[in-house]
């Protein structure tokens, strides 16, 4: 079992992975790991992601309370948004939010990042919703992110950036990664005229594959009990009923599925 000290150093790592492939600028973005039910993690704010060493690492508990901080560090007030994905995702690790050009310019531009253009986006991410805008530091955007947390890894933030999380803190930046690889080919494709989409039946054998391959998270590809028995997901088949156990009603799933339907033109 890795020591605290050794997580705060790949924290560290990660936020200088961030810092230069600018996915963020000046003191932007947060990242946390959580070490067990009530201890996290977590960057200070007023710090830059890129010039980060592990006694700049704060704890917090599961309210988000300061727990430990040496110095006048102190955690960023978006701990909320962290502490919210962490409540209502057990299987999270860590989180990770940062502002990437392209994907942060989608954000903005209130288009989510659901046209099927290539395997690998589909097949790890899905689709990428946008959950709408909340005045930072308040409650306002855990609210809005708590929307899509139990059928996706990673959400766009309506004219704030992306948000990404998974089992481990290197999966989530991965994540990230791809949610930005995946908004600049978006963008790069339409200014050569628009995009290629997969086929309904292309997507659909790109879900049997994840399905296969046992993929941790949460994924369009398991909106439904269909999608768990290897038959067709919601996208296709219509179905509105929820996973056995989720919390959610079918009402939200229902939504969510009419939305990517549309976004992917498959209606």
């Amino acid at each position: 079992m890795r020591s605290e000290y050794e997580i705060k150093k790949e924290i560290c790592e990660i936020g200088k992975r961030i810092y230069n492939r600018g996915m963020v600028a000046s003191n932007d973005g947060n990242i946390s790991v959580k070490l067990n039910d009530n201890e996290f993690l977590c960057t200070p704010t007023g710090v830059s992601k890129g010039f980060m060493t592990p006694e700049y690492i704060c704890k917090v508990d599961r309210d988000g309370n300061l727990l430990q901080a040496n110095g006048k560090f102190r955690p960023s007030s978006e701990i909320k948004m962290h502490m919210r994905v962490y409540k209502e995702r057990p299987d999270v690790v860590s989180v990770v939010h940062a502002h990437p050009m392209y994907a942060t310019a989608f954000a903005i531009a209130g288009i989510p990042l659901t046209q099927p253009i290539m395997p690998e986006a589909v097949i790890a991410l899905g689709c990428v919703p946008i959950a709408e805008y909340g005045t930072p530091s308040t409650e306002e955007i855990p609210d809005a992110v708590s929307k899509y947390l139990q059928h996706y890894d990673a959400v766009l933030l309506e004219n704030h950036g992306a948000l990404a999380y998974s089992d481990s803190l290197l999966s989530a930046y991965h994540k990230m990664e791809s949610v930005e690889f995946y908004a600049q080919l978006l963008f790069l494709s339409k200014q050569l005229g628009g995009p290629k989409e997969l086929s309904d039946s292309q997507v659909q054998r790109l879900y049997e594959i994840r399905r296969q391959f046992g993929m941790t998270g949460k994924h369009p590809a398991d909106l439904c009990q269909r999608a768990k028995d290897g038959q067709s997901s919601c996208h296709a088949c219509g179905c509105q009923s929820s996973q056995s156990g989720e919390a959610d009603s079918n009402a939200l799933i229902a939504e969510i599925t009419k939305k990517v339907i549309e976004q992917l033109g498959l209606k």
